[in-house]
């Protein structure tokens, strides 16, 4: 008979979590209805759960670590090709110094966050600093504190509620950043004080590490309701191919505080592409990027599947044409949709100056392949 212990009672848990995401998630519940959906939604849920793993199942804000949240081969809450994202958790009762470096990148912040202790998505965002509020030096190094009290620069306050840190360094380079290995590690973090080793694991803490990453995954499963069943925030549109005015996203969790985003589904036919006009507005970083249902990138190390500014060929008069279709067409500005009849096209614009200009989208007939 097996031994009854609080670990083998949240394994438990998290098994039958398992089984009812795949009864309900994975189903026409969530909008699925083709064995490609279901193998997807398993695809998503395996990425979580290794995503839940990493990141929450061994959590001390007392002996925090930055830890790479999403990777080429780890992806979730919609990754992005030109990021690389860190996070680790914390708590107001702390100080902290967190040094790194740019390593080239054109904008860097880290964000504090709430509502993350159980393992769910952030609830909001509670303070933010980028790379125009500390100092950098010549050979892009920087150091800054966190909580405590008050500075001008190199400094981030820890309000109460505060529960992680989130950091962003965003890139414009010809190959997406997410999959160079020569970027390497960027982050460290280091409590005040001289704490004391953490207590060995034991019965409570791995029942707690377990329970954390179940409701990591299913903060992201069956806590998210299908697109079409709630309101979307303003720079959401549910009408394929027609993208709404870029705006910021306010304090919603997991946002960057900096940007304004547009999203848009798109829905192609086989012989169909979507023609999209526009032009880069003057930011600190710009990109566009294609998403599957479940806000995972599409294959970027072996497709063209994001953009940024870099990337992109401009046409004489400073505006673009990118193009997304199944096949190449033999222009440039090609996004390749993996064959994929329906995904997202992902907006993103870091630090705006003045008005962005919305990217118009058209329907256009391609030869027959």
């Amino acid at each position: 008979m097996s031994m009854s212990t609080d670990s083998r009672t949240a394994l438990g848990e998290l098994i039958a979590l398992l089984q009812e995401v795949d009864a309900r998630w994975a189903s026409p519940e969530w909008n699925l209805h083709s064995a490609d959906d279901v193998a997807g939604a398993h695809r998503a849920l395996m990425h979580m759960l290794e995503g839940g793993i990493a990141g929450m199942f061994e959590s001390d804000p007392a002996h925090p670590d930055f830890r790479r949240i999403v990777s080429p081969w780890r992806k979730f809450t919609g990754d992005n090709p030109d990021a690389i994202y860190f996070d680790t958790p914390v708590s107001s009762d702390f100080i902290y110094t967190v040094s790194g470096r740019t390593a080239g990148a054109v904008y860097v912040s880290i964000t504090v966050e709430s509502g993350t202790e159980d393992g769910s998505m952030a609830s909001s965002i509670l303070a933010v600093i980028n790379d125009t509020q500390f100092d950098i030096d010549a050979a892009g190094q920087f150091s800054l504190r966190v909580g405590g009290e008050p500075s001008e620069r190199n400094w981030l306050p820890l309000p109460p509620g505060a529960a992680r840190l989130t950091t962003r360094h965003y890139f414009e380079a010809t190959q997406p950043a997410a999959c160079d290995p020569a970027i390497g590690d960027l982050l460290q973090i280091r409590r005040e004080g001289e704490p004391a080793p953490p207590a060995a694991a034991g019965d409570r803490s791995v029942a707690a590490g377990i329970r954390r990453v179940a409701q990591f995954v299913r903060s992201r499963t069956l806590e998210q309701p299908p697109m079409s069943a709630r309101t979307p925030p303003a720079f959401v549109s549910l009408m394929p191919n027609s993208f709404p005015p870029p705006v910021p996203p306010g304090e919603m969790g997991l946002a960057a505080f900096d940007a304004a985003y547009s999203m848009a589904p798109f829905f192609l036919g086989p012989d169909q592409a979507l023609l999209i006009t526009g032009r880069w507005p003057q930011c600190r970083f710009g990109n566009v990027c294609l998403w599957n249902r479940f806000q995972q990138t599409l294959d970027y190390v072996n497709r063209p599947v994001s953009m940024n500014r870099a990337q992109t060929v401009l046409e004489e008069d400073g505006s673009f044409r990118i193009v997304l279709a199944h096949r190449d067409p033999g222009v440039p500005n090609w996004l390749d949709t993996e064959g994929r009849a329906f995904g997202i096209v992902f907006w993103r614009f870091f630090l705006p100056e003045g008005a962005i200009e919305t990217p118009l989208a058209q329907l256009i007939e391609l030869p027959a392949s």
